[in-house]
């Protein structure tokens, strides 16, 4: 879900400026690929209708758009960095690199660093002598390529959230940048990439703050300065209480999906829900993702694509985090709901309602029972309990809402009313009632003793929409058939 946001952010961002929507896989910690998590991406983003102007389907002039593809470009950067002497190969082995923050470990500083406080005590181009350095490379040792963190200096930047920020280099260690397989960190790729690829805005969730400083510094000494674009660090998605960041666990505790859509994790083989499997309407999803964290500045709540395109402003963006409401999001999907086409939301809601067994024939009697029915779902599931009845008896009525309170009188009044029916074909709602009432009154029982019994034989619970709608729209044969199962049960 703060993934899909960060991408509406940019998005909306684009469009607002008629700029160009990027979209860059960034994919160089193999250690870290998943299968198929690029094709899920996509298939995210295309349901949830925020289709990239250019990406690795939509190649543009600055192609390639994954970074594993553009893996030769990066390491005559890094080695101009080296010349530079702006960077420094490592070869500092694990081993070597835990027995240092093992050593260096104290209460003042429990996690030692690779910095400018300990590079020349390791394995580097830096503390060794210049032969031994290209001893070690012409014998293939393993090498990093480590940024060289200036000392003692103040990074400013421009946050388009956040305003001005500063970092003290002192507390930023020197990240790698270039691997021992060759493949850039995502510290090198994102900085070469922007700069190749005219990339003038790029927002991203907070956590890459403190990385701020690092691609700043390789801004500076690639000679880019000019040419950086403007940041913003969109807030967190917080759990529903507020306290840490929205995670898996606490959808999979709390029971509401955090993925777009549903991902079957190759590895584990674990399923987990997304908010598309669970009922919602793209429109619905994207609609609530916006409204965490921004705000139009107006009463107004309810947006489409096209309107937050319009309405969108980064100024407005909270700096603090946004708490995730579950019931909230459902709302948002409600008010969709109403407003969508009953015949977009029959083809959607169909699926829904053979997973439950229950079989649509007519995708325009679907439509029809949607349209009696949609003020009372949230969720398209919801379709299933609120209008699953109008295509299949209910399985177990709740005969005990009723029976306790049940006489001969209102047998003789339910046989007479569906004796009545069958004399003719052309009822609708409004006759069905007229009917009912006034055999009702001719036996000596009151309206609203017979409504509640007619709702449980028709429906199966005490829900739904007018009982006698419903009666008019299953039909004469399936009202008389449930009404003597009902007085079979009554019996």
């Amino acid at each position: 879900m703060g993934g899909v946001r960060t991408v509406l952010f940019n998005y909306l961002f684009a469009k607002k400026h008629n700029g160009t929507f990027v979209l860059r896989i960034e994919d160089t910690d193999q250690a870290r690929y998943v299968p198929g998590a690029e094709e899920y991406i996509f298939e995210c983003l295309n349901w949830a209708g925020l289709e990239p102007d250019e990406s690795p389907l939509k190649p543009g002039a600055y192609a390639p758009y994954r970074q594993s593809e553009r893996k030769p470009m990066y390491r005559q950067y890094a080695e101009q960095l080296v010349a530079q002497g702006n960077a420094y190969y490592a070869f500092d082995t694990p081993e070597e690199l835990e027995a240092m923050r093992n050593a260096l470990k104290s209460p003042e500083n429990p996690s030692p660093q690779y910095d400018s406080k300990t590079r020349m005590q390791m394995r580097n181009s830096l503390s060794l002598p210049a032969d031994e350095v290209q001893r070690l490379i012409d014998a293939g040792t393993p090498y990093v390529i480590r940024i060289k963190m200036p000392e003692n200096e103040t990074v400013h930047f421009t946050d388009l959230i956040r305003g001005e920020i500063a970092h003290e280099t002192n507390v930023v260690d020197d990240k790698v940048l270039l691997k021992s397989d060759g493949m850039p960190t995502y510290h090198l790729a994102v900085v070469v990439d922007d700069y190749l690829m005219k990339i003038t805005h790029a927002f991203r969730g907070e956590e890459w703050l403190p990385s701020a400083p690092i691609h700043i510094m390789l801004y500076k000494y690639l000679g880019w300065e000019a040419e950086m674009p403007q940041w913003a660090h969109l807030p967190l998605i917080l759990k529903p209480d507020g306290n840490g960041k929205l995670s898996k666990r606490d959808g999979d505790r709390l029971g509401f999906p955090v993925f777009a859509m549903d991902w079957l994790d190759p590895k584990s083989g674990e399923l987990t829900q997304g908010f598309k499997e669970k009922g919602f309407l793209p429109e619905a999803f994207v609609n609530m993702l916006a409204m965490l964290g921004w705000s139009s500045g107006t009463e107004q709540e309810i947006f489409t694509l096209a309107e937050l395109e319009q309405a969108f402003d980064m100024s407005r963006v909270n700096k603090s985090g946004a708490k995730f409401d579950y019931e909230k999001a459902k709302w948002y999907n409600h008010q969709h709901i109403l407003r969508a086409d009953n015949q977009r939301l029959a083809s959607l809601t169909k699926p829904f309602m053979e997973a439950a067994g229950i079989s649509i024939t007519d995708e325009q009697k679907l439509a029809e029972a949607i349209a009696l029915t949609k003020e009372r779902c949230h969720l398209l599931s919801d379709f299933v309990a609120q209008a699953g009845f109008f295509f299949q008896a209910p399985t177990a009525p709740a005969w005990e809402l009723i029976k306790d309170k049940w006489n001969p009188a209102k047998t003789e009044v339910m046989q007479a009313w569906v004796a009545q029916l069958e004399q003719q074909s052309d009822w609708n709602a409004e006759s069905m009632e007229q009917a009912l009432v006034q055999i009702a009154t001719d036996k000596g029982v009151k309206k609203g003793e017979i409504m509640m019994p007619l709702r449980i034989m028709l429906v199966g619970g005490k829900f739904g929409p007018g009982v006698f709608d419903i009666a008019q729209f299953i039909g004469i044969a399936e009202t008389k058939a449930r009404v003597f199962r009902g007085l079979e049960a009554m019996a």
